[in-house]
This record gives structure tokens, sequence and C-alpha cells, in this order.
């Protein structure tokens, strides 16, 4: 993810159970290229624009970290410092569905607001 402005949405992530059809569903309707990212034992995708090649977003399989998730789009939100949005998410009567993760010099939490919507919020570790 590239350094954007704290509360911008860095990225998208859309989890299903069969991400190899759903992928191709997505390139078909909306024309979206798409590229394999090993996980070792299977391939999640990323998903680009025709043209510039800009990667936007991504479709991955509900297994390993993303075990259990209903079928939805992530959005993944950048803040200031992500263990005090946490904090502040129970606080205001939210929930952590997971987290903390880290991944590459980033820590993320997966957050449901108090109507139930999800979304990851994620700040630098360093």
């Amino acid at each position: 993810m590239t350094d954007k402005p704290i509360g911008a949405i860095e990225w998208r992530d859309l989890t299903v159970d069969d991400a190899d059809s759903v992928k191709d569903f997505y390139a078909q309707v909306v024309g979206w290229n798409t590229g394999s990212v090993s996980m070792g034992d299977y391939d999640d995708y990323t998903m680009s624009l025709p043209g510039s090649g800009e990667t936007i977003a991504g479709v991955c399989h509900a297994r390993g970290s993303n075990a259990g998730l209903p079928p939805q789009w992530m959005m993944y939100v950048r803040v200031a410092d992500a263990d005090a949005s946490a904090n502040r998410v129970l606080e205001l009567g939210g929930e952590i569905i997971q987290g903390p993760r880290t991944m590459a010099g980033d820590i993320y939490y997966m957050i449901k607001d108090p109507a139930g919507a999800v979304l990851s919020i994620f700040s630098s570790t360093g």
C-alpha cells in the first residue's frame, strides 16, 4: 500500500469461498485484469485497471487469516495509530473482529461499528 493521508481508503479486498471464479466474474463485468498472488497452497488475486495496470483491489479466498469471514468487500483505511483507533472503537461501542495483525510494516485491525458494518484500519508500525 502507498502512503496516503490519514482517513484515505488505501485498499479493497473481496473475500469469498471461490476466489478463482469470482475474479473471473469481475474481470468480465468491469474489465479488470487479474494477477495471482501465492498464498502457499492456493492463490489469491490482484485486480488491476486495464490500460494503466494500476492494482486497485484483491479477490481472496476465505482461508488462512480470512477464514470465517462472510463474502464482502473490505476497505482498508489508514489511521494515525491503529492501536489507539482500536481502543476508540471499543469505547464507542464497536467490536474488534481481528487484530492486531502485522504485515509489511503495518498493523491492522478488522473492526465492526455499532451498526454492524465491517472495516479494516491500519497504520505504520515504525
